[in-house]
């Protein structure tokens, strides 16, 4: 028997009388598990519940009837509802089914392996190597399918078009900002990157609309990024928010948000592990750039390419 739960907590995180439209609704078979892993976060109560149980075992829960996973997440078959309408779906047949198709693509390419396995202080360099290889290719595939192409056409739009960009982060977060302000730069794109919020701050006052601003923060809940990237809007700029939570601050106050998934291993949490998905999403906006300030950016980059080259050596010119 399913036992009854109160779950007034959860009730008050999300709207029951349908899908979460805050979750891409396109791909109902791909980036299932990744969609689950970026919402958990913000769930409480019995949802929060359902979520972990789906993500403890993938492939038994794609087998559960909706009766039987409400009994061993210790919830019920309503939660169980509510909980796919947060995700994103219309109900659980289609979450099973998503789940099911994404498990078994996992075990064909190999992802599995290895893949939540805690690394031990003593395991050989050749199976961490391949752990974080598992890892970050699964990363890859779930950010390509959380990535809303159409919010990175319109980011790329407005940078495209932008004066000035203004690029905000802490931390690591900070580190991926001056890789894109760097590669935007190249091209002749008016780029700064920010990591003080004091600095942060008073440039983002002077921000004008047509200007763009892009916050990075896996968790979206940094408070200074927060701060530059609220800033920035309220002088008219367009903000842009590259986080792994769509649900977090960082991306409610955001006009475009770009999403990432992370595939955490021992040593690696999920912020040093979005990294690379980070700075692929950032890649895929820079060529999308690019793109569209062809001639401009080609007769950049070729400048730019040209005033370094005197400090390359020279061949044969090293012992």
């Amino acid at each position: 028997m399913v036992g009854h739960e109160v779950d007034t907590t959860a009730a008050a995180v999300v709207h029951t009388d349908g899908p979460d439209r805050r979750f891409p609704l396109g791909v109902a078979s791909d980036g299932v598990l990744a969609r689950v892993r970026a919402g958990a976060g913000e769930l409480t109560g019995a949802l929060r519940r359902v979520a972990e149980h789906v993500l403890s075992d993938p492939e038994a829960a794609a087998r559960a009837t909706i009766v039987e996973l409400a009994e061993r997440s210790g919830t019920s078959p309503a939660t169980v509802t509510r909980f796919c309408r947060a995700m994103g779906f219309e109900g659980y047949a289609d979450l099973r089914l998503g789940i099911a198709a994404e498990t078994g693509r996992a075990r064909s390419a190999g992802w599995t392996v290895d893949i939540g396995r805690e690394i031990q202080p003593g395991d050989p360099l050749e199976r961490v190597l391949g752990q974080i290889m598992a890892a970050d290719t699964r990363a890859m595939h779930d950010t390509a399918a959380l990535l809303d192409l159409a919010e990175v056409e319109r980011a790329a739009v407005a940078i495209a078009g932008a004066d000035r960009v203004n690029i905000f982060g802490a931390s690591g977060s900070a580190l991926v900002g001056e890789e894109m302000q760097f590669s935007l730069h190249r091209i002749g794109v008016a780029a700064w990157s920010w990591n003080d919020v004091h600095e942060g701050l008073a440039s983002a006052a002077l921000l004008r609309p047509g200007d763009v601003a892009l916050g990075i923060s896996h968790t979206g809940q940094t408070r200074e990024t927060i701060e530059m990237l609220a800033e920035a809007g309220s002088r008219g700029a367009t903000t842009v928010a590259l986080t792994g939570f769509p649900r977090s601050p960082l991306a409610e106050l955001a006009d475009v948000v770009l999403l990432t998934a992370s595939q955490a291993t021992t040593f690696r949490p999920d912020a040093l592990s979005a990294r690379h998905p980070q700075l692929v999403v950032l890649d895929l906006l820079y060529v999308a750039v690019a793109q569209r300030t062809h001639d401009r950016a080609h007769a950049a980059f070729r400048r730019t390419a040209q005033a370094v080259d005197g400090h390359k050596a020279a061949r044969g010119a090293l012992p």
